[in-house]
């Protein structure tokens, strides 16, 4: 009965595998691949938003000059206005193309230079340099003295606007391409209206309007923010990258505002909710951890400490785990097998004692060092950390065992720390927790997935900080911002509510 219960679960695991394998296989393949498709992806989408503002800024001067018809079909003249918007709006294209190609090597397996996607990603970030200087030096001549705001606007009907919106209107065309004044905060209003649709995209490119075209505008600083937002609030790994860049350079021109220590712990949310499974690659951890510690130092009175430290903990306890098995890897050659790998196994153990204090299977690290040092006899070293494990650990399942060599060793056995007694070993994960977190590479943090100024999860009720922004006509004061990291400020809406397109979902 034994062997044939034996056998069913044997079989068991071997047909689980039979369809976990391929996945896995894919996973590692998209894996080795990623930081190309990832930085091809970003380059993409930044294109496609400057072709987007550069079209709708390029209709309107070519609507404010219809009746000039030279200029309109005179396709050489790239020196006027027109000229210079269409031309960047060719080049953008160009360089979309660009891209689209080399995605497709990279997802054929085809050879190419990594110096090409070195080289486009430079061309791309410098036609962003040359893009925004071009919309914001063209605005004056997109500028309508007469301003609509309090007025409704006459919304034409066409085809889609650029083949991505919906609804068929020119609403956000009109909204993007003239420039007038009050239209900023319109702007603000019905980008932050799209981000809560999910509508990403669209959000960011109105966002990115008052940016490239409001220069003067109080909502431009909280603009360049919302767009960051936006990023997070998408979640996916190129949107997370481009989060992270975009706070980073929120924080480089507004180093003091109020916000800022959400910011930079934004920052390190961004590369933790990239973070995968120990056993794998670890550099969005240890950027996590570079993030964390660098807003501690420089923010040291923060009200985020205690949770920046708790973030600190999960992140060390992944690349805790990291260095914990590639140890154990050569602990098992050299110890169980006697193939070699000692000193690989002890520096290991000992880089997790010296960067990871508080790590959660520290007893382990300990035990292990021990023993590799018996194995070398050397038992003044050996009988060190047996006895830290035995004062430091007293629950730990290896105190029993630790004892047991202290008094083969002849060292002397230490009583346990009363202020350690109360430290429990590690909750063991059900066998179900374990599939789903390898299947999916998942890491479990305790991380939300709000922005600074916006929630993932839009509620009507919920009064947050970019409404509060919009009511203050386009900041926020230190003493409104709660206490703690949440975007809410309170669950009802104030008696001077903000516009009701900003709250509608």
């Amino acid at each position: 009965m034994f062997i044939q219960k034996n056998k069913a679960i044997v079989l068991s695991l071997f047909l689980l595998l039979s369809f976990v394998a391929p996945a896995w296989a894919q996973q590692q393949k998209n894996e080795t691949q990623g930081s190309i498709a990832q930085r091809l992806e970003v380059m993409r989408q930044k294109l496609e938003t400057m072709r987007r503002s550069l079209g709708s800024a390029a209709s309107v001067l070519k609507e404010d000059n219809k009746e000039d018809k030279s200029k309109k079909d005179d396709k050489s003249k790239l020196e006027t206005p027109l000229g210079r918007l269409r031309g960047l709006e060719k080049e953008a294209t160009s360089l979309q193309s660009e891209v689209n190609t080399l995605r497709g090597k990279a997802d054929r397996s085809e050879k190419y230079e990594a110096s090409e996607v070195d080289g486009l990603e430079a061309s791309v970030n410098e036609l962003q340099l040359r893009t925004d200087t071009a919309l914001t030096e063209t605005a004056s001549l997109r500028a309508n003295p007469a301003s609509p705001e309090g007025t409704a606007r006459e919304i034409k009907k066409k085809k889609k606007f650029l083949g991505i919106f919906g609804g068929g209107t020119d609403e956000y065309e009109e909204l993007i391409g003239n420039v007038t004044p009050g239209r900023d905060r319109e702007l603000f209003i019905v980008a932050t209206k799209e981000v809560r649709k999910n509508n990403y995209d669209v959000g960011r490119l109105l966002f990115q309007t008052i940016i490239t075209t409001y220069p003067d505008s109080p909502y431009l600083p909280m603009a360049k923010l919302a767009v960051a937002d936006s990023f997070f609030l998408e979640g996916t790994t190129s949107a997370l990258i481009q989060a992270a860049s975009a706070y980073q350079d929120w924080l480089t021109f507004f180093p003091t505002h109020p916000l800022a220590d959400r910011v930079f712990l934004k920052i390190a949310e961004s590369e933790m909710r990239q973070i995968g499974l120990p056993d794998r690659d670890s550099t969005r951890a240890r950027r996590a951890e570079q993030r964390l510690r660098a807003l501690l130092q420089q923010h040291p009175n923060t009200i985020l400490k205690d949770l920046v430290n708790k973030r600190l903990v999960e992140v060390q306890d992944n690349l805790g785990l990291h260095n914990l098995y590639i140890a154990n890897f050569y602990y098992k050659q050299s110890v169980d097998q006697q193939k070699g790998g000692l000193k690989g196994a002890q520096s290991r153990y000992r880089e997790i004692l010296d960067k990871f204090p508080n790590f959660t299977f520290m007893d382990e690290a300990l035990f292990k060092l021990a023993v590799t040092y018996q194995v070398e006899e050397e038992t003044d070293q050996a009988a060190r950390y047996f006895q830290q494990l035995v004062r430091d650990y007293p629950n730990s399942d290896y105190v029993e065992k630790s004892k047991e060599q202290l008094q083969l060793i002849g060292a002397e056995v230490p009583q346990a720390n009363p202020e350690r007694t109360k430290v429990l070993p590690p909750e063991k994960k059900s066998f179900i927790a374990n599939f789903k977190n390898e299947l999916f590479g998942l890491y479990p943090l305790t991380i939300d997935k709000d922005g600074v100024l916006m929630t993932d999860d839009f509620d009507k009720t919920k009064f947050e900080l970019i409404d509060q922004i919009i009511e203050n006509q386009g900041d926020i004061n230190a003493s409104q911002i709660p206490k703690s990291l949440t975007t809410v400020i309170s669950q009802q809406k104030p008696a001077a509510q903000v516009q009701p397109q900003a709250q509608q979902k």
